[in-house]
């Protein structure tokens, strides 16, 4: 039978109740993390508790929770639910108040809640076999701290969907600046002549943790050409590849971006190489 973590507690679902005046029903105040789990060993779990604490610090929501405790929810979890593979989503809020109210109540305790959800398995590194992505191409329009990994995920449903409704699996972003800034779900790269850019770290875009990831690996395992720079609506359409970055999805190549063929319309060599060495050293860290 799954369970989830409630507030202490190991329970059936059905089971778990969380008052309406919570403060991430209603304001979606609250910061949350998902973390892939591949037959019982997580992914990058150090990095995903440290991006949470820091979220949690940044909307000033106080939790005693030690990376140890986190640690020993995600395990208790992945035992209690079926599954080799699995997905661990981690949800603070900032708990529930009397009344209805913008301003940070005081002395209210924090809502922790935790379940698991099964994930397809690995990705793989055969462009036969591998996932490719058809994607949608918006002007970003979501709030201007993307950097914080908040439960306020409306922008981001409502650009995913459009692209969904498009028959596509995830939409790319560009600023007004006509520059890229992630997806709705993903980090974005793209090569260009061999060299890989990703764009930089700001307010506009989410610290990824498999992009970190990926960095890391191509800075020590390889010699590849990697750049963090401003990356051009024209540039993305132009690239020789382009791939979305996520937890759930590893390295994702994507072969069409609105009606734009991406180099020659399937998973490229660059990322076939590069989805391999994520594969070998992606536990590592």
């Amino acid at each position: 039978m799954s369970l989830v973590y409630l507030n202490g507690d190991y329970m059936p679902p059905e089971q778990a109740k969380i008052s309406p005046m919570d403060r991430g029903f209603l304001f979606g105040d609250g910061i949350y993390e998902v973390v892939p789990a591949y037959h019982g060993k997580m992914l990058g779990f150090d990095a995903h508790i440290q991006r949470m604490q820091s979220g949690l610090a940044a909307i000033d929501i106080e939790l005693d929770y030690t990376a140890q405790q986190w640690r020993q929810i995600c395990d208790t979890l992945i035992a209690k639910n079926p599954g080799p593979n699995q997905g661990i989503y981690l949800h603070v809020s900032r708990g529930a108040d009397s009344k209805r109210n913008h301003a940070y109540p005081q002395g209210i305790t924090p809502t922790v809640f935790a379940f698991c959800f099964e994930l397809p398995g690995e990705p793989v590194c055969d462009p036969e076999l591998a996932t490719s992505y058809h994607v949608s191409l918006e002007q970003d329009k979501r709030w201007q701290r993307c950097n914080i990994k908040s439960t306020a995920l409306l922008g981001n449903v409502m650009h995913y969907q459009s692209g969904a409704a498009a028959g596509n699996k995830e939409t790319i972003l560009f600023n007004s600046d006509e520059h890229i800034t992630e997806a709705s779900s993903s980090n974005v790269f793209i090569v260009k002549d061999g060299v890989i850019s990703t764009p930089p770290l700001d307010h506009q875009i989410l610290p990824g943790i498999t992009r970190w990831l990926i960095l890391t690996i191509l800075a020590e395992h390889s010699d590849f050409a990697v750049q963090q720079r401003v990356i051009s609506k024209a540039e993305l359409l132009n690239a020789d590849e382009v791939w979305i970055t996520s937890a759930t999805k590893e390295v994702g190549p994507v072969v069409k971006v609105a009606d734009q063929v991406i180099g020659s319309g399937q998973p490229g060599p660059v990322w076939q190489q590069v989805q391999s060495l994520f594969s070998q050293h992606k536990f590592d860290y």
